[in-house]
């Protein structure tokens, strides 16, 4: 008797099996003449060659599909088990409005107007700078746009970084190394990537440096090819370092750049690298700007609210 072996990687098999492995039992039911045994993170499928062969490419489509939807279910299990391409089966996912399914079917997607202007800006160029208060989803819909570049294979890594000015606090008294002072402040970084990677992928692609997440400072002497790399907090660079780090870029990269210039936490009388580099850049022909505002906020409505108040008294002042 023939044996095919299939083992999942970077996916886990819970998630896929699904409840009391109802995902296998559905499988089985479209081959009826293998014998399928689920186990540990393998698959292991029994019987004549030909019709094996048959169930190594529909179970390759589905894995393919779990990993770039991060959901399976009953409906697109039988999908990719009858239809006979894979357009026709993937049409009742295609949006052209989504950026990436996130976890648990989540569909992530550009919510406003600037947002759409973003991800056309990041299309058409490859360094862009998104700029407005906190809230826009500056930082959210890079990350979109990189994990999306990354599934498509347009990039092999993701960069992700902060200048490490420290906010009214002094990691230096923080306890733990370098990594466990710092995983704090690259928190909202590690948020976006859990809502659109599985949990044991990412983890994956961290130990494996295809995601890397680093304080500014280690980009120095670097050079960064075949990355989507976002510069996260531009407005607390000084000159020196957004000059640094824009000139790290390397051959097929893409390079985002977001800030507030409201929430600047450098020393009085330090310019901005962000503020300086949006007047020294605006005329240069590949470099896109979106300046979003208070109409972008997606978080709790009193947000909205907050900025006006905050702007209206620095405005009188």
């Amino acid at each position: 008797m023939n044996e095919l072996i299939v083992e999942l990687t970077e996916i886990s098999p819970r998630d896929f099996f699904g409840d009391q492995n109802a995902n296998i039992e559905l499988i089985k039911k479209y081959f009826p003449k293998l014998k399928i045994v689920a186990r540990g993170n393998k698959i292991t499928a029994y019987g004549d060659e030909e019709i094996l062969e048959e169930f190594d490419e529909r179970l390759t489509l589905i894995l393919e599909h779990f990993a770039k939807y991060n959901t399976i279910d009953e409906n697109s299990i039988e999908r990719v088990l009858t239809s006979d391409t894979k357009e026709e089966y993937e049409a009742p996912f295609n949006s052209d409005q989504v950026l990436v399914h996130g976890v648990n079917g989540n569909l992530i997607k550009a919510k406003t107007a600037n947002q759409r202007k973003l991800v056309d800006l990041m299309i058409k160029n490859d360094m862009v700078f998104a700029v407005g208060p906190a809230g826009t989803g500056k930082t959210y819909t890079g990350v979109a746009l990189a994990v999306k570049a990354l599934k498509e294979k347009q990039v092999k890594r993701i960069i992700l970084t902060r200048p490490a000015v420290e906010a009214g606090e002094n990691l230096g008294f923080l306890p733990g190394d370098l990594k466990e002072k710092l995983d704090p402040y690259m928190q909202p970084l590690y948020d976006a990537l859990r809502d659109m990677i599985p949990a044991e992928k990412l983890t994956t692609f961290i130990e494996n440096g295809t995601i890397q997440i680093a304080p500014l400072a280690f980009m120095r002497g670097r050079t960064l090819d075949n990355a989507f790399v976002i510069l996260d907090e531009g407005q607390n660079t000084t000159h020196a370092q957004m000059k640094m780090f824009l000139t790290r870029m390397g051959q097929n990269a893409k390079f985002m750049i977001t800030g507030d210039p409201g929430q600047i936490d450098l020393p009085r009388r330090v310019t901005s690298g962000l503020k300086e580099a949006l007047l020294i850049l605006k005329d240069v022909e590949g470099v896109g700007m979106v300046y979003l505002d208070d109409k972008d906020v997606i978080r709790h409505r009193l947000v909205k609210k907050v900025i006006a108040a905050y702007d209206s008294i620095e405005n009188r002042n």
